[in-house]
């Protein structure tokens, strides 16, 4: 099992930035690659960003591109997001999430809730 916590929600202005945590505990060996979605009410989750483990490689929605950025810190089993830039509807509940190789994400934090005001 991999136990994944999330930091760093908050309210801030449009314009704005936040930066997110997410820190992975238990079999932490058997990640694959973690990833940032988030959630509105009435929506699905959506996907925003993720990480490869090893090699780092990432991927990112359109709609997040040159404003959000994923990085990770292997040594503290953490990933972060910073996100510049911040658009209202940028407003949701964003989870971290993690995987195994050749697995979909099954692994989810509680959700941090981000608040972008106008």
């Amino acid at each position: 099992q991999v136990q994944l916590v999330e930091s760093g929600g908050g309210l801030v202005q449009a314009g704005g930035s936040l930066r997110l945590s997410c820190a992975a505990s238990g079999r932490t060996f058997s990640i694959y690659a973690m990833g940032w979605f988030r959630q509105t009410s009435g929506k699905e989750r959506e996907f925003v960003a993720h990480i490869t483990w090893s090699g780092g490689s990432t991927d990112y929605a359109d709609s997040v591109k040159g404003r959000f950025t994923i990085s990770r810190d292997n040594a503290k089993n953490t990933v972060y997001l910073q996100m510049n830039n911040l658009k209202p509807e940028d407003t949701a509940v964003y989870y971290c999430a993690a995987r195994r190789a050749r697995q979909n994400y099954d692994y989810w934090g509680q959700g941090t809730q981000v608040t972008v005001s106008s």
